[in-house]
């Protein structure tokens, strides 16, 4: 039966189960194994990941770097709070965002940062955001070290020790708001292992968007409107997961950002070409997946478009009592948590 209801995603979480902060070593994270053909889960940590691997196998993994997307300044008309969140470049000096507060920032409206910063807004965007026109003493990118903050998911209520914790250590693409959280548990040492086993890896890139984070509203899930994300395929990659494919070896999805990109981008055979485009796929029971053959991931809000995702990959019943195993045990959720591997 195929679950579309919003309602079939719940679960009950205890407050003191979201993760704060990254354990102190990423690889010594916990890592439930879930056999998708069984029903006993294993209980690891991620030291154990490349033991669950085969030569031949490749991970795909999103290279994306998250920015200091977050900007908090003072309207220049009446001096009041104003904040933008970056989402995605759209001209030379332009960005489309969100904007608090939103009645108050219409078009005309002036931001002034420090370090001479300032922002204008052009225009609406839709769905709240708005089409922003920087200009400043250097071009935005050099000022947003200095002059903004690493946008944190409304969950991390805590400030971090260090702004690195929130990325993984292969990220290079400048461009994301989120981080691909799955790689977070990935250390040398761990690639070494891989590297041992003659386990490859490729890289994608998928800039994250705060949408990732946005609740499902409709009790019928089919009626959720996708946030869009932008991604990028190189020839590289796309011959290192065909190779694998014609081979016989496993593609191993590092994450959900992963798994979309893959799935929107391959053909019917699970194969890809070199691609950059957006996309809005929605992921839920009933999908089925014709790239993905591992799912690497970690533990997802409750009527999250994620959960859906990983529930179409694995069978709901399975993976809700998986996460009813996780609360049990007491595994760390959301994006300083734990890790399931699903097979």
């Amino acid at each position: 039966m195929e679950r579309t209801r919003l309602s079939d995603f719940d679960y009950g979480l205890p407050p003191e189960l979201i993760a704060q902060e990254p354990v102190t070593e990423r690889d010594r994270s916990r890592m439930m194994v879930l056999q998708r053909n069984q029903d006993a889960v294993e209980h690891k940590h991620f030291t154990a990941f490349p033991e669950y691997l085969r030569a031949g196998d490749l991970l795909v993994m999103n290279n994306t770097r998250v920015i200091p997307a977050r900007l908090l300044g003072k309207r220049l008309r009446d001096d009041g709070e104003a904040e933008l969140l970056l989402l995605h470049r759209y001209g030379e000096d332009e960005w489309i965002a969100m904007v608090r507060p939103g009645r108050k920032l219409k078009p005309g409206a002036v931001i002034q940062f420090t370090r001479g910063l300032k922002a204008q807004i052009k225009d609406y965007a839709g769905r709240g955001q708005r089409l922003v026109c920087f200009s400043g003493p250097e071009p935005l990118e050099k000022m947003l070290p200095r002059v903004g903050k690493v946008p944190l998911p409304p969950y991390i209520t805590r400030e971090l020790k260090d702004p690195a914790q929130y990325q993984t250590i292969y990220a290079a693409e400048n461009g994301s708001s989120a981080a691909p959280t799955a790689g977070f548990h990935f250390t040398p040492a761990v690639f070494d292992s891989l590297r041992r086993k003659g386990v490859d890896w490729a890289f994608v890139t998928l800039h994250i968007g705060p949408g990732t984070f946005q609740p499902v509203r409709e009790e019928d899930i089919r009626q959720h409107e996708m946030h869009r994300e932008y991604y990028r395929v190189g020839a590289e990659a796309a011959q290192q997961i065909n190779n694998t494919r014609r081979k016989g070896g496993r593609i191993v999805a590092v994450g959900t950002t992963v798994c979309r990109v893959l799935e929107d981008a391959s053909d019917a055979e699970g194969y890809l070409k070199e691609t950059a485009r957006w996309t809005d796929l929605f992921i839920y029971p009933g999908y089925r997946f014709k790239a993905v053959d591992i799912l690497l991931t970690n533990f997802h809000l409750p009527r999250s478009t994620l959960l859906m995702l990983v529930c179409a990959f694995a069978g709901h019943e399975r993976v809700m009592e998986a996460y009813r195993t996780a609360v049990a045990k007491n595994y760390r959720f959301f994006s300083f948590g734990d890790s399931m591997l699903l097979l």
